[in-house]
């Protein structure tokens, strides 16, 4: 006898839907024979020993019979134990333990334990999201995955903590409808809940241009990146940039939960990423843990930054080949890793907060330090950034040390809130700029070539000192649209529509330091 049932499969950060197809014939021996075909991995070749034992542990007996299990499309990889579910339901409605088989409306997920209980797995978002793309009306999966699902409207979820959970809810749909509620979600309630942030700028002591450097990208989700000697507070600095960071819309959570969730690293109890990522890799992290990689491709730290902050402290640090795989997501926010067997994208949309000595031992131009390297040791440190890669970032700010007045200072430091308002004043500015526009960009950053020929025109004044920075500087015109996209969130920061010299003139300020250092 033959059964199918529906199941899912992620590939990056896309679900596909899978037919599982269950073929129930009487053995020519007394014992069970058991294929799996359809491109499966180890993990789904395994499954047969787990649903075995489920399906006895469950009060039920499989006879001797010859078990053919079919994932369909056949050409599509299938990987990881969420098949386990399905293939159950698959032998169990083979052989008539089922009292509904209709299970056309039924999308099922899950890993089974020996003695049938279930256990989460990960990428259920997009699991649920193509259920609802598809009209499959009901979800049924582990508990523990349930809170991450029901964000997804339109579709219904249903938990279940072990198989005979599952098999009750679906006998319990042969009179028309499930006698049980679908598992709900308050997803306004989540992103309405107000953020608290352990850490406020409120306990840095003076570094008064580094925060208003901080300031200005975090309004606009700009690149930063903060130059100066040992215990100047870069790394106090950027660990507190989240704290005034703008919370995310639903659209920007629902992207980046998809990504947290295929990666594995979702909260169960949370559901959906409430907050903008912070992720911060060891210098000793290698491309393919930054970008992505594997056979089957997962996504990197670059993704899991997506919508949020990508910190690279101690930069020069890192190898030059994880640095220069930056350059690509830093322009076209995506990742596209390439395999033999299949080839993926990952959305990398994120802001890049670095921190650098300015020379191997840290005291270049320090006057309180005396800087004990060569000019060929400091070339050669510096040289690690290569100018491509710098040139991706829009603020460049020299973080000197902290004097013993500033330090010991008894006036309060502003503080994180009021940073905050400001920067949520000057984003939605920008929001109802880009509405009105028709564009989908979320800051200033993300605007096009003709987005910022529209936002960013200048008046006589501000065109000369554009043009002699550039030609002073020896700018590029890489660097020319950042100046100006720098500016735009300047301006919003003061509540003006147009730019202006002051504007422009801070905006040029904040790219003229690495001539210094990589003249």
């Amino acid at each position: 006898m033959l059964f199918k049932t529906l199941s899912a499969a992620v590939y990056g950060i896309d679900a596909h839907l899978i037919d599982v197809e269950v073929d129930f014939s009487n053995a020519v021996a007394d014992k069970e024979i058991f294929h799996t075909v359809g491109l499966p991995d180890a993990a789904v070749r395994e499954s047969r020993d787990r649903v075995r034992s489920a399906i006895k542990n469950s009060g039920y007996a499989v006879p001797s019979a010859v078990i053919t299990i079919n994932l369909a499309p056949a050409d599509l990889k299938k990987e990881g134990s969420g098949f386990d579910l399905p293939i159950a339901l698959g032998i169990l409605g083979a052989y008539g333990a089922l009292r509904f088989t209709d299970l056309a409306s039924f999308l099922f997920i899950g890993e089974l334990g020996l003695d049938g209980s279930m256990r989460p797995v990960p990428g259920i978002l997009p699991i649920a999201l193509l259920a609802r793309d598809k009209g499959i009306a009901n979800l049924v999966l582990p508990a523990a995955n349930a809170a991450e699902a029901a964000v997804v409207e339109g579709v219904s979820v249903y938990p279940a903590s072990s198989l005979t959970d599952v098999l009750a809810l679906i006998n319990s749909a042969v009179v028309g409808h499930i006698q049980r509620e679908p598992f709900r979600v308050n997803t306004e309630k989540l992103l309405g809940e107000l953020q608290q942030f352990p850490l406020d700028f409120a306990d840095v002591r003076g570094q008064f241009s580094a925060k208003r450097a901080l300031e200005v990208a975090a309004a606009g989700g700009h690149n930063i990146l903060m130059i100066g000697p040992p215990g100047s507070g870069k790394t106090m600095l950027a660990k507190r940039l989240p704290s005034i960071l703008a919370p995310l819309s639903f659209e920007e959570a629902l992207e980046t939960t998809k990504i947290h969730s295929v990666a594995g690293v979702l909260d169960p109890a949370q559901g959906l990423v409430t907050e903008r990522p912070f992720r911060a890799p060891h210098h000793t992290i290698s491309d393919a843990g930054l970008i992505g990689g594997g056979i089957v491709p997962r996504p990197g730290e670059v993704s899991l930054a997506h919508n949020g902050l990508l910190f690279l402290d101690e930069l020069p640090e890192f190898p030059r080949n994880v640095l220069e795989v930056l350059r690509q997501p830093l322009e076209d926010h995506t990742v596209t890793i390439a395999r033999a067997s299949m080839s993926l994208s990952f959305p990398a949309r994120f802001m890049l907060a670095a921190a650098m000595n300015p020379c191997p031992c840290g005291y270049f131009n320090d006057k309180a330090h005396e800087c004990m390297c060569t000019p060929p040791m400091i070339q050669r440190y510096i040289a690690k950034i290569s100018g491509p890669l710098l040139d991706r970032i829009d603020i460049h700010i020299e973080v000197p040390a902290v004097q013993y007045k500033e330090l010991r200072s008894g006036a309060a430091a502003e503080g994180s809130t009021q940073i905050r308002a400001r920067v949520l004043a000057a984003r939605d500015r920008q929001h109802q700029r880009f509405h009105r526009a028709g564009s989908h960009a979320f800051a200033n950053a993300q605007m096009s070539t003709r987005q910022i020929r529209a936002f960013c025109e200048l008046d006589a004044d501000s065109e000369h000192l554009l043009e002699r920075a550039m030609q002073q500087q020896g700018l590029t015109a890489r660097a020319h649209d950042r100046i100006l996209k720098v500016a735009r969130t300047i301006a919003d920061l003061e509540g003006v529509e147009r730019v202006a010299v002051p504007h422009l003139a801070e905006a040029i300020q904040y790219r003229a330091l690495d001539r210094s250092y990589w003249a």
